[in-house]
């Protein structure tokens, strides 16, 4: 794994710039003073727990002051987007309401909170012994943070806290609508990233039929090229994608005929490097991608989202590159944004459709 990933930082003006979450465990008074003074604000913080113990115990370092801090930075009108990273007989359950509830007296202070359901790999030699989430406890940890939701929604008029995606699909349930997640305040977190990208791409699939049904010459008629597109993810995504797919089919072309002289299929991938328990599609390494998917036809169009690669470079997490993984499958790989229309866009170039008077 590439050595970048080891490295943790600890800055507050990186939070600010770049998103990251901090513990706000290496601040001094110097730097309390100065967050004020510049006014760095909002602050991503990892919460986790109120409790100093627990906190200490589960970001595995000293913590005397952090809780006092955010107090102090609230006063002074420093706001917070907040993560706490639910681990199951660790901090949920009625530790977890009491984090809620001491965060909640903050007021206005915070922004915006979201729980994340504890990631677990396969290598985790020297750590904590862990327990993942089942069903049953994803759907009482997500009733139990709606709950808190509804309650700051009729108090300040926006919910604050929210589940990651992933819990709602732990726990088998349909996602919350659009305007559940407001103007999707953690959406990096992964809170409201599939409703997001299952609208983006209803919304230009719309657009699109609507434009064909206006000017029939506009209407998808398919090329005599022919190609297989596979659009890889992870074993979490892959029902919502497919579901996405099959939209798609229904309105130019039935691909379970396999009418469609270019057969688009969805390949989740098996996360083997980190443990198959890792179902985000961000997480896949090339090798897993060259193992799986290994018989191939030749010549295939492979669609991969670009958060499989590093910022701004065609690597995969294992240190393996695009035109690696190219080269072992034969096959051609485009990565598309985390964009619903985005991806709808791409569907629609790789049918190569025309008009029809061609």
């Amino acid at each position: 794994m590439r050595k970048s990933l080891y490295y943790k930082d600890d800055d507050v003006r990186l939070s600010l710039l770049h998103g990251n979450y901090v513990t706000l465990t290496n601040l001094s008074k110097k730097d309390i003073t100065q967050i004020i003074k510049y006014r760095i604000s909002p602050i991503n913080v990892s919460i986790h727990t109120l409790d100093p113990k627990l906190r200490e115990y589960m970001i595995g370092r000293k913590d005397t002051n952090s809780f006092n801090y955010i107090k102090q930075l609230a006063k002074a009108g420093i706001r917070f987007n907040c993560q706490i990273v639910c681990c199951p007989g660790v901090n949920d359950g009625w530790e977890l309401s009491k984090t809620i509830e001491g965060l909640m007296q903050l007021g206005r202070s915070i922004k915006s909170v979201s729980v994340v359901p504890v990631g677990l790999t396969k290598h985790r030699q020297g750590l904590a012994c862990l327990d993942a989430f089942d069903k049953k406890l994803a759907l009482q940890t997500v009733r139990q943070v709606e709950h808190y939701g509804e309650k700051c929604l009729k108090k300040r008029g926006r919910r604050v806290f929210f589940c990651a995606d992933e819990l709602y699909m732990l726990a088998g349930i349909k996602l919350p609508g659009r305007r559940f997640y407001e103007d999707y305040p953690q959406l990096e977190n992964g809170v409201g990233m599939m409703r997001l990208f299952i609208s983006e791409f209803n919304k230009t699939m719309k657009s699109t039929d609507k434009e064909c049904r206006g000017d029939r010459s506009q209407s998808p008629v398919l090329s005599e090229k022919s190609r297989k597109v596979i659009l890889v993810t992870g074993t979490l995504a892959a029902p919502y994608l497919t579901k996405l797919l099959q939209d798609f089919s229904k309105k130019y072309g039935k691909m379970e005929k396999q009418s469609l002289r270019h057969t688009f299929q969805i390949k989740a991938i098996t996360n083997n490097f980190f443990g198959d328990s890792v179902t985000v599609s961000g997480l896949i390494t090339g090798q897993d991608i060259i193992k799986q998917l290994k018989d191939i036809e030749p010549g295939s169009l492979l669609l991969i989202p670009q958060n499989m690669l590093r910022h701004g470079e065609n690597v995969f997490l294992d240190d393996i590159t695009v035109e690696e993984v190219s080269e072992a499958l034969g096959a051609e790989i485009k990565a598309v944004k985390q964009n619903g229309a985005e991806l709808f866009k791409v569907l629609k170039s790789a049918m190569h459709w025309e008009n029809n008077d061609a």
